[in-house]
């Protein structure tokens, strides 16, 4: 395995936006604790801080490496110093799902993925077992209404998201006050919630 790794030579072959060829499942068999090569991420407070491990470290391994840039992500607030302080949210959002809380369709395999002592894993899900670096192993929007439940948009969006026009879903055109209605549609409306809240009403919009 450790002969395997020093002949490895990490290069982006894909688009900075695509598929990024890195085996996380194989390294937090090596380094189990997240932060040993993600050290920023203790410190970081934006969203935007490049939390990827420094090329020098790499290279303690590596005979060479060339470290991407970081995902552009839609969020603009967020504290990674704040969360880490409290510990495992994994079991937070567990509960969530168990109580029929979470404002979302819950993939087969989240509730399992759930069962991690790792605390960043409880966010980052799938890292155990992935071999490319994607947009999936990023939290979800479910998992962060779970703790910031107070949903009211378009004022709320702005907490996390900032002042970005872009957030609506594509099928919220002009004209969907008025055919958002109609039957024909076929709207589904359990989606509306994690924007929207599970209680919200006609009179919140109109």
């Amino acid at each position: 395995m450790r002969l395997i790794l020093l002949t490895l030579v990490f290069t982006v072959a894909a688009a900075p936006e695509g598929p990024r060829p890195f085996s996380h499942r194989l390294h937090l068999k090596l380094v189990p604790d997240c932060t040993s090569c993600h050290a920023a991420a203790l410190a970081s407070t934006k969203p935007g801080d490049n939390l990827l491990p420094a090329r020098q470290l790499c290279l303690k391994c590596h005979r060479d490496v060339s470290i991407p840039v970081p995902l552009v992500v839609r969020v603009v607030h967020f504290s990674h110093a704040i969360h880490a302080k409290m510990g495992n949210i994994a079991t937070v959002i567990a509960d969530a799902i168990d109580s029929g809380k979470y404002l979302s369709t819950v993939p087969p395999d989240l509730r399992k993925s759930l069962n991690t002592k790792n605390s960043c894993t409880g966010c980052h899900r799938g890292m155990e077992t992935s071999d490319k670096v994607t947009r999936a192993a990023l939290p979800q929007m479910a998992d962060c209404l779970v703790c910031h439940s107070q949903i009211s948009p378009p004022d709320s969006c702005t907490k996390c998201h900032g002042d970005d026009r872009n957030l609506k879903p594509a099928n919220h055109t002009p004209d969907f006050i008025d055919t958002h209605t109609n039957p024909a549609a076929k709207l589904d409306k359990t989606g509306c919630a994690l924007c929207h809240g599970r209680v919200f009403t006609c009179q919140g919009c109109h």
